[in-house]
């Protein structure tokens, strides 16, 4: 797209929101004849973007354009102490430098560091601040595997649930979110559809123009949950027994699909042994529904064709976590949903993405390393013990050295961590040597020895896939970086150099890395598994191609694990994993309490469970400096949401500051004493700690403790007691 008109001095160029958000929507980007972007909008041409944007992204140009952006490398100033800085008066704490002598000096220092403490001394810590495939990983991954530096287990967000679904299915795939609008029921089931995968939501609206119904599951009143049809306010942490509560009812009625369950899946009969237990007297006990409402709900959703459940993220972030989205995914299988165009279900359209990591990661470069091996591997869901770690603690470090040196980049650990004091006493250390590459000035930013400025996607080229839909897209890059701003690609090729290393692939361009990425072929095309219709120059061209299997030249719909072997040991929809079971798990799902709750002194003292919510106008942390979206989120933000039953308890009235604590910290916030939260639980918004009262946000209560399945935190199993101040 060269030009907005015939003859006009404006350019549209065809971008990619690279936000951690399944829609992945195709930006357009108006460009005017100084090279400045004057509007974004939704690609109307995309099936899914359907030409609008989100609230968040429909802004973007203030985050692009803002006052706040760091233009150009900064160095701490020579005896400023690192710690939280106030808003506005943190460039008084740094001095600018030129990007020469930053990289050298970046450079210099992780080559002492390695020289003194070994190279797994150096840890990198990153995750989806974009999801570009180059910026995400590929020219990083180079740097610190040829530097020897600790890998990263990116566990913080979705590990437990997207482990879960491959233990079933083996492999990441999902209804095509074009297929939604055929369905006669949806169950959002910890999935606020409306607030963070809205271009989900016109399909839905056409379902139920259509007749379908739709049933959210979810402890809190969300913006989707507040237009259901069944708003099903469950417990947090008891949807593994809500799941299992709904199979035995299937199966006592005999409204499984036995032809599907008999070709299609494996470990039935011990699964059907399992859910016997739970009747709907014992699941209403534990999950706060009535015996009734569980059967109202099983006979619907097994009843119902096509019926089919967006399953999200945030029910997997509890100590059962894993059993939950196991169970959860196990439902369409015993019905044969999948069967059904418009059936089915999704988590995440992830696995069908299968770019050439190989060539873009270059694992191979650890051989060449000082260690000569892949290094040690860090959970960076432990990041507040790992910064306070000794050399030789063998549980968070294995056995190696403590960590001397952190590099961050696409995340900001200070504020989206577990476990915030600790992460922040880490941060703190005065012989950690850290860099942050970032936007703005944030809750990490501030404990930096060097902070780089990096760009959004309008100001670097990169390609992409989803995690909720099945098309390859091409972002370009619509204007030039503003001030003195870089890409990942760009900031690690030029580090590797300065280190020393001399392999070619240190200079690749993105060009280059794109192509590497889709295994172009000498015909052109990708040898990539449902890619190898694309070319590059097509691509170029249309700005977004579906997958081989979703182009559909026959007529056949995509229907997920309905025919032939499945990704999993089995070759079947795994019901039992005999590899939970040979690793000392249990094979099948099951409930068990969250840690916090099984104690009666700990539940006693602590009875109110703390939902740390994410803000519907913020990105997890991105966008929660910028003035627009903080008034968007107005209504909540600093705010404890309280059942009034609690409140009153407690004599708390709204608006009365209040102190919410356990033992590992405490925030301060206003009660908001409504009915967005059943008894018993309380809910907060993730914000900048530095913005927040007393430099904390709700991060200062969660801890490091680890779900069953993929050893991701468990944000949502937390317990809090609350006062009047």
């Amino acid at each position: 797209m060269a030009a907005a008109a015939e003859n006009s001095p404006l350019r549209v160029v065809h971008t990619v929101c690279s936000h951690d958000c399944p829609d992945s929507c195709a930006v357009l980007v108006t460009v005017n004849e100084d090279g400045r972007a004057i509007k974004v909008q939704g690609d109307p041409g995309q099936p899914v973007t359907q030409g609008f944007l989100c609230g968040k992204v429909a802004k973007y140009l203030d985050r692009v354009y803002s006052p706040e952006r760091i233009l150009y490398p900064l160095r701490r100033r020579s005896g400023v102490a690192k710690g939280p800085l106030p808003k506005g008066r943190e460039l008084e704490s740094f001095e600018r430098v030129s990007w020469d002598e930053a990289l050298d000096s970046i450079a210099g220092r992780l080559q002492q560091i390695s020289d003194e403490f070994g190279p797994e001394s150096i840890l990198p810590y990153s995750y989806a601040g974009t999801m570009g495939v180059l910026g995400y990983g590929s020219m990083d991954r180079r740097f610190f595997h040829r530097l020897g530096g600790s890998q990263l287990d990116r566990t913080i967000c979705a590990e437990a649930g997207g482990q879960a679904w491959n233990f079933v299915y083996g492999k990441k795939l999902g209804t095509p979110t074009e297929d939604f609008k055929l369905a006669k029921l949806i169950i959002a089931w910890g999935a606020n559809i409306h607030g963070n995968n809205i271009h989900l939501w016109p399909m839905v609206e056409q379902a139920r123009r259509n007749g379908a119904r739709l049933i959210v599951i979810d402890p809190y009143k969300t913006r989707t949950a507040a237009l259901a049809d069944w708003h099903i306010a469950i417990r947090p942490g008891t949807d593994v027994a809500l799941a299992l509560g709904m199979m035995h009812v299937i199966l006592r009625e005999g409204l499984e699909d036995k032809a599907y369950i008999a070709e299609m899946t494996h470990g039935f009969e011990r699964l059907a042994e399992r859910v016997r237990e739970y009747t709907p007297d014992r699941v209403a006990a534990s999950t706060g529904l009535t015996a009734e409402e569980v059967e109202q709900l099983s006979r619907e959703y097994a009843t119902t064709r096509p019926a089919a459940i967006r399953l999200n993220y945030g029910m997997q972030r509890s100590d059962n976590g894993g059993a939950a989205t196991r169970a959860i995914a196990m439902l369409p299988a015993l019905t044969g949903a999948w069967k059904h165009r418009g059936g089915g279900g999704s988590l995440s359209t992830s696995g069908a993405f299968l770019w050439n990591k190989r060539e873009l990661e270059r694992m191979d470069l650890a051989l060449d390393s000082p260690i000569g091996r892949p290094a040690r591997v860090v959970n960076m869901s432990l990041l507040g013990r790992a910064l306070n770690a000794e050399a030789g603690e063998a549980e968070v470090l294995s056995g190696g050295p403590a960590v001397k040196a952190l590099f961050v980049y696409n995340s900001n650990p200070g504020a989206v961590a577990p476990n915030h004091n600790a992460v922040r006493r880490g941060l703190a250390r005065p012989d950690l040597f850290t860099v942050v590459h970032d936007l703005f000035f944030n809750d990490t930013t501030d404990y930096a020895d060097f902070v780089l400025p990096a760009t959004t996607f309008l100001e670097h080229d990169d390609i992409q896939g989803a995690y909720g839909h099945y098309f390859v897209q091409r972002s370009k890059k619509a204007i030039e970086p503003i001030g003195e701003s870089r890409p990942n690609v760009w900031l690690f090729g030029e580090l590797a150099q300065r280190m020393g290393f001399t392999e070619p692939c240190f200079r690749d361009s993105a060009e280059q890395m794109i192509r590497q990425a889709l295994a172009i072929g000498l015909d052109g095309r990708s040898k990539n598994k449902d890619m190898k219709h694309i070319s590059l120059e097509d691509l170029e061209e249309k700005g977004h191609i579906p997958l081989e299997f979703h182009l559909d030249p026959q007529g056949q719909p995509f229907l997920p694990y309905t025919n032939g072997a499945l990704p999993t040991p089995s070759g079947k929809v795994e019901f039992y994993s005999e590899a939970l079971a040979a690793a000392g798990q249990d094979g099948l799902p099951d409930y068990v309490p969250p840690v916090e709750s099984r104690g009666a002194e700990a539940a006693k003292q602590y009875p109110l469970e703390l939902l740390g919510r994410k803000a519907d106008n913020y990105m997890n942390s991105t966008f929660a400096n910028l003035d627009g979206h903080r008034k968007m989120e107005a209504r909540t933000r600093q705010r404890l949401e309280m059942h009034p039953d609690d409140a009153k308890a407690r004599g708390i009235s709204e608006g009365d500051r209040v102190r919410v604590w356990n033992d590992r910290g405490e925030i301060t916030l206003c009660a908001m004493v409504d009915g967005a939260v059943p008894k018993g639980v309380v809910a907060a918004r993730l914000d900048w700690a530095k913005l927040s009262e007393g430099g904390v946000n709700i991060n200062a209560l969660t801890s490091e403790r680890l779900t069953d399945i993929g050893a991701a935190p468990t944000f949502y199993s937390v317990l809090v007691e609350v006062g009047r101040i």
